[in-house]
């Protein structure tokens, strides 16, 4: 699933080819693309101008110059892309767009392989859509306050892993993130947030920061072609992966073998000699 890099990167690339454009036709390609919660079909953003692309989280959603703004999730294999001429167009497009700025023009595809993304009309309540009022701030927003963010984990009793998925606490690390992040602070994923210490914490986002920043650089992760940028292009992070994915492989610290355990309905990995379990509360 495209986490905080990926829908960054999306974001960029979204900003650069349709910022300023109009939405001239906007066409709904599939049943599930609309959110049911949507206020509107996909048609009531044509005539209006994007003014930004914005995101918080995982959430995407173009500003518009009225009281709208189409939102967008990309759940695990949703893509935006632009149309090129020299291109086919992907075979699970699930909505098109129409844009025009001046004599400029191209079409904006929204396509889904697994129908698990979303697109939706929405109103703005100080610029945030409603999908993404309950979504935490994530470490790169301004607005971000560190000190209550680490306070908050340590109050949780749930396995650290967990707390740091969790999106109304930090927003935008998911699987991949939260494997390497925990590996760059040395913390295993089962140890109880609230065991941990308040400098193990802040190592801990400094390190979700540093590697969410150094993914983005590289336009995010591409594991397969469910996730490609605006322009068709691939990322290039998974071949700085140190943990996530790296069943058996050597431990770039140590040398020891990379685990894999089953965690939450999905998989944790890290490693056993560098990431160490432990029932005594980590100092700091």
């Amino acid at each position: 699933m495209p986490e905080l890099p990926e829908v960054e990167t999306v974001r960029r690339g979204l900003e650069h080819f349709v910022t300023g454009f109009t939405f001239r036709s906007a066409h709904n390609l599939h049943p599930r693309v609309l959110k049911p919660a949507s206020i509107a079909p996909l048609s009531a953003v044509e005539g209006s101008r994007i003014v930004s692309i914005n995101r918080r989280g995982k959430f995407l959603w173009f500003t518009l110059d009225n009281d709208l703004a189409l939102v967008a999730h990309l759940g695990m294999s949703g893509q935006f892309l632009v149309a090129q001429r020299d291109r086919p167009h992907p075979k699970h497009v699930r909505a098109r767009f129409s844009l025009k700025r001046g004599f400029k023009s191209h079409d904006l595809l929204f396509s889904d392989q697994r129908t698990f993304g979303w697109l939706s009309v929405e109103e703005l309540t100080d610029g945030v859509p409603q999908s993404a009022l309950h979504i935490a701030l994530d470490p790169f927003d301004k607005a971000f306050d560190r000190n209550a963010v680490i306070v908050e984990m340590k109050s949780r009793k749930a396995a650290i892993k967990s707390v740091i998925l969790n999106q109304e606490i930090m927003s935008g690390v998911g699987n991949i993130y939260a494997d390497e992040s925990l590996w760059r602070a040395k913390i295993h994923p089962e140890i109880p947030a609230c065991d941990l210490g308040v400098k193990k914490i802040e190592s801990l986002i400094d390190a979700a920061v540093e590697v969410m920043g150094e993914a983005v650089t590289v336009g995010g992760t591409s594991f397969d072609s469910l996730y490609i940028n605006v322009n068709g292009e691939s990322g290039f992070f998974e071949t700085s992966l140190a943990a996530y994915g790296q069943e058996g492989e050597p431990c770039p610290r140590c040398g020891t073998a990379i685990r894999r355990i089953a965690f939450a309905n999905r998989s944790s990995h890290f490693c056993p000699k560098c990431q160490v379990k432990s029932r005594r509360k980590t100092k700091g």
